[in-house]
């Protein structure tokens, strides 16, 4: 066999397989054309082994071939596009696609605490079973309101911000079971319904809403995703289609981890808001609009983002995201 040859016969190729492998990002023909070449380049090596074994070539195929084989072989690389990705298609996609259990969820619970707490109002005694009258008035009085200024304000924000991530958490990781995710709504929005029938009694109804509304519109938002989406998990095991019903609830479970994800983010920024503007010395009306406008950016996001991801094809499912590390697969 001529070396010489081969080498000039196959220099262009091996150069070409050398800039594949050290691409960042290879989309389904280059990586399918990174398989080939370290096929190629796999034959020409056994060739100069078994003809014209020249150390040189020997050493540069064999590196040419490992970091082929490594690119080839190693996990999709994270990086700001991903994050990017993530935010502007998977979490919005996964949250359109999951809208009605989640909005069915969020309406159902407004429901719930608005009639619960009407119902309290009017029957104060059901309250005096719950709290002595000392401590409901240290309640309307004092503890309502030092309870969003009697810690540093970033401290407090990140306080509020990992409870209410584990109550989301906690609504999503029992979503397969249902029952559970239930009793953590009840428990949440009775929480609620209490403390406003109280507040209301007494005559602190603007210091109520005041103090809630800030921050509460997009915190409680938050919840009744996870909430919806952890009993789209339960649905997705009980009801499955024309999948399996181990397949539904992957393909579900994935979707819910990306939005588990997301919802970090939402309920830092609602924390934030917590922290800093509900105890700030901003107006009423201003601290409230800052609520309003969070909870209205969210929704807005959901309705574009969300709605062109989905009809697009995407899912939320973290598979979606993959394609081109699935086409020399299926090739």
């Amino acid at each position: 066999m001529d070396l010489d040859a081969l080498v000039a016969r196959r220099q262009r190729a091996w150069e070409r397989l050398g800039a594949l492998s050290r691409r960042r990002r290879l989309d389904g023909a280059e990586a399918d054309e990174l398989l080939d070449g370290y096929a190629r380049t796999a034959t020409d090596l056994s060739i100069v082994r078994s003809s014209a074994p020249d150390a040189s070539v020997v050493h540069h195929l064999s590196l040419l071939l490992t970091g082929a084989r490594l690119r080839a072989t190693s996990p999709a690389r994270a990086g700001w596009a991903g994050v990017g990705r993530f935010f502007v298609e998977d979490f919005p996609a996964a949250l359109y696609r999951m809208r009605r259990w989640w909005v069915v969820t969020a309406l159902a619970n407004v429901a719930v605490g608005v009639a619960l707490g009407t119902w309290l109002f009017y029957n104060p005694v059901v309250e005096n079973t719950l709290l002595t009258p000392a401590e409901i008035q240290q309640l309307v009085d004092s503890d309502f309101e030092t309870y969003y200024t009697e810690n540093p304000a970033g401290s407090f924000a990140t306080l509020v911000w990992i409870n209410n991530a584990w109550v989301a958490a906690q609504c999503i990781a029992f979503g397969v079971l249902g029952l559970p995710v239930l009793w953590v709504l009840w428990q949440n929005i009775s929480n609620v319904a209490v403390i406003g029938a109280l507040m209301h009694a007494e005559g602190r109804a603007g210091v109520f809403w005041g103090l809630l509304t800030p921050h509460g519109l997009l915190e409680l938002m938050a919840i009744f995703v996870a909430a919806g989406v952890g009993l789209r998990l339960f649905w997705a095991w009980v009801d499955p289609g024309p999948r399996t019903r181990l397949a539904s609830l992957a393909a579900e479970g994935r979707s819910a981890a990306t939005v588990s994800l997301g919802l970090v983010v939402v309920l830092l920024v609602s924390g934030v808001i917590e922290g800093f503007v509900t105890p700030s010395p901003l107006p009423t009306w201003a601290r409230v609009g800052i609520g309003v406008l969070a909870l209205a950016a969210f929704l807005t996001y959901v309705w574009t983002l969300g709605r062109s991801a989905v009809r697009r094809g995407l899912t939320g499912d973290v598979a979606d995201s993959q394609p081109a590390d699935q086409a020399p697969m299926a090739f």
